[in-house]
């Protein structure tokens, strides 16, 4: 398992992101939760200095299990507990919605919960919507979701953003059960937006034509080489453009060969699954991250097919 991710589950299937340990059934966000091994607690401590003073206006956030100090906040830091945070959310939970995975990252100061939502096409492709929800207890944000469509053939993500709807948004948190089941409400008609957005999308890249000097002239300029580089930048450059072009012509993209959206997915299988050049401990994770909070390459790479001509 990657560093810092911690104890996690996952329900049936194992997800695409190749982590956790299979439960048989988790149908609340509290068992979720427990099954994750996030039913703890946080709880602001007052901080001291060597001698005993205290640090005024300032708290840290403890974790009750094991006493680690997942931040350090203001006074006025309101602290959303892991079991409330998601609490809304089992208003999502019916037949045909449930629980994936839950657990942490960067050593419990980043919480999340995956929920499934039914299974869709894309331009002919069977596609599985997910729902993020993240909380955090570092003072670095507050309850966020966002969306992450899977292509199922190859297991691509397919979380492009776009102009026509939003791939991810926060949520408020109140105790009130009206209110509670609004945001579900509006997490679902976001999740319903941003997948026809998605999908008009795919249509059109589908039906837009990209030749191979133009996707050539696209990796030169995602990937730049110059005179002043150091042999081994220009060597890791022309690697990156290889595993790119081996997967544009891998079996699952072939019938989108020659087009925009055949590019894209190439793209989205590079970033995916590809090994990194450099294997950091914690690499699995940080990539999982970048694929929940969208990926660099990936936009620009829809950025740089905006203006091709179509079919």
């Amino acid at each position: 398992m990657a560093a810092n991710v911690e104890t996690m589950m996952y329900v049936r299937e194992k997800p695409w992101h190749g982590l956790g340990t299979m439960v048989e059934e988790a149908p609340t966000s509290a068992d979720a939760l427990r099954l994750a091994g996030l039913d703890w607690t946080v709880d602001k401590k007052n901080i001291q200095v060597c001698g005993g003073a205290k640090i005024v206006n300032y708290k840290a956030n403890v974790r009750s299990s094991d006493g680690a100090v997942l931040g350090v906040v203001t006074d006025r830091y309101r602290i959303v507990q892991n079991a409330e945070a998601f609490a809304f959310t089992d208003s999502l939970i019916d037949g045909e919605v449930h629980y994936e995975t839950a657990g942490s990252l960067q050593g419990g100061k980043k919480i999340w919960l995956l929920a499934k939502l039914p299974e869709t096409e894309i331009v002919g492709d069977k596609t599985e919507p997910y729902l993020c929800f993240t909380n955090t207890h570092d003072g670095s944000g507050a309850i966020r979701v966002c969306m992450t469509p899977i292509r199922v053939v190859c297991n691509n993500t397919l979380n492009f953003a776009l102009n026509s709807a939003k791939r991810a948004w926060a949520v408020r948190h109140t105790g009130d059960i009206q209110a509670k089941l609004h945001e579900a409400r509006v997490c679902l008609d976001m999740a319903n937006k941003y997948m026809d957005g998605l999908g008009e999308y795919a249509d059109q890249m589908a039906n837009t034509t990209v030749t191979d000097e133009r996707i050539k002239a696209i990796l030169d300029e995602m990937f730049p080489v110059t005179e002043d580089m150091s042999d081994r930048e220009k060597r890791n450059a022309k690697k990156v453009k290889d595993e790119y072009m081996v997967c544009y012509f891998a079996p699952d993209i072939a019938k989108f060969m020659g087009t925009a959206w055949g590019a894209l997915n190439a793209m989205s299988d590079m970033v995916s699954h590809n090994a990194p050049r450099r294997q950091t401990a914690n690499y699995r994770e940080n990539n999982w991250g970048r694929i929940m909070d969208g990926h660099a390459m990936m936009d620009k790479m829809a950025s740089l097919l905006a203006g091709v001509g179509t079919k």
